[in-house]
């Protein structure tokens, strides 16, 4: 096919590499793979199975359609697909002013400079992801998912290399539990997983039906109506699909030592202090979250 390249303008303070290395922890994340300069992805459209590569050029994200589909509509797609993706449409500026005037996290508005809370569209993939990853380390979280997505996904091949899709909700909910029991998903997790994939495929659940609710409440409480959603998973999802500012993951352990670490809180367990730092940060909790998700990696903590 002939290669198609979309550019789109970068925002005022946004950092592809900061991105990038968000999109790079050293974990074996099977459904994009990320080269100094830029990161391939394969998603399903509207229009069918894409591959396409983001890199960045000037004041533009640069896509290049490396395989699939290409027609205007499916470019205008990819294009509100990165947007989302990469939470470009807003402005951090006032995020910036109150980490400024907190003398404890202003360091990191030049440290962490452009770096933007990475999101994960789909929502049925996001919720399967944080079911997976469910009292486990991320390493062994990441190699269950790519055991399933490998069994279960589509792929496109490209110069040699595999780049696979997250499976559809319709061919997860016909999956054995003793298949993902081989995958070392514990029974609980088999029975989740294909639970909501179930919900999926018979229109019980879908991002349309939680888009219309009125609040970050009754999505809250749509989400764990079903089995093996819980408060944490909500809340992931609804920060990471729905982009959901009340969306704290509420005892995240990585989340909780950064707090320590950052001398917010003496002990993870002083859920009042803990409740009044993000009130302080009001429209800004799940940002501030991902920034101390992020000073993790440069600031060993307890």
């Amino acid at each position: 096919m002939h290669q198609q390249t979309i550019l789109i303008p970068t925002p005022p303070l946004f950092s592809f590499p900061e991105c990038l290395w968000f999109l790079n922890r050293n974990y074996d994340d099977c459904l994009h793979f990320v080269t100094e300069n830029a990161v391939f992805k394969a998603i399903a459209t509207p229009y069918g199975d894409v591959l396409f590569r983001v890199s960045e050029q000037g004041n533009f994200l640069k896509i290049d359609v490396l395989d699939g589909v290409s027609s205007p509509a499916c470019n205008d797609y990819l294009m509100a697909y990165v947007n989302e993706w990469f939470d470009m449409g807003r402005d951090l500026t006032p995020f910036y002013t109150h980490l400024k005037r907190d003398s404890r996290l202003a360091y990191m508005v030049e440290d962490f400079a452009g770096l933007r809370l990475m999101g994960i569209s789909d929502m049925f993939e996001a919720l399967c992801w944080s079911i997976i990853g469910q009292q486990i380390n991320l390493t062994f979280a990441y190699k269950m998912k790519r055991r399933m997505v490998e069994r279960y996904g589509r792929h496109i091949e490209w110069e040699n290399q595999v780049f696979h899709i997250f499976p559809e909700p319709a061919v997860l909910a016909n999956a054995e539990i003793a298949v993902l029991r081989e995958m070392q998903f514990s029974q609980k997790k088999a029975e989740y997983v294909i639970g909501v994939a179930r919900a999926f495929a018979d229109g019980t659940l879908s991002r349309s039906k939680i888009d219309a609710l009125p609040d970050f409440e009754a999505r809250q409480k749509a989400l764990i109506a079903h089995k093996g959603i819980g408060v944490w998973t909500a809340n992931y999802v609804l920060m990471k699909s729905f982009r959901a500012p009340e969306g704290i993951p509420h005892g995240d352990v990585g989340l909780l030592n950064a707090l320590v670490g950052h001398g917010i809180i003496a002990e993870r367990g002083e859920k009042d202090t803990i409740e009044a730092f993000f009130r302080d940060y009001a429209g800004w909790e799940t940002y501030v979250t991902f920034y101390l998700w992020r000073s993790l990696a440069v600031k060993p903590l307890v």
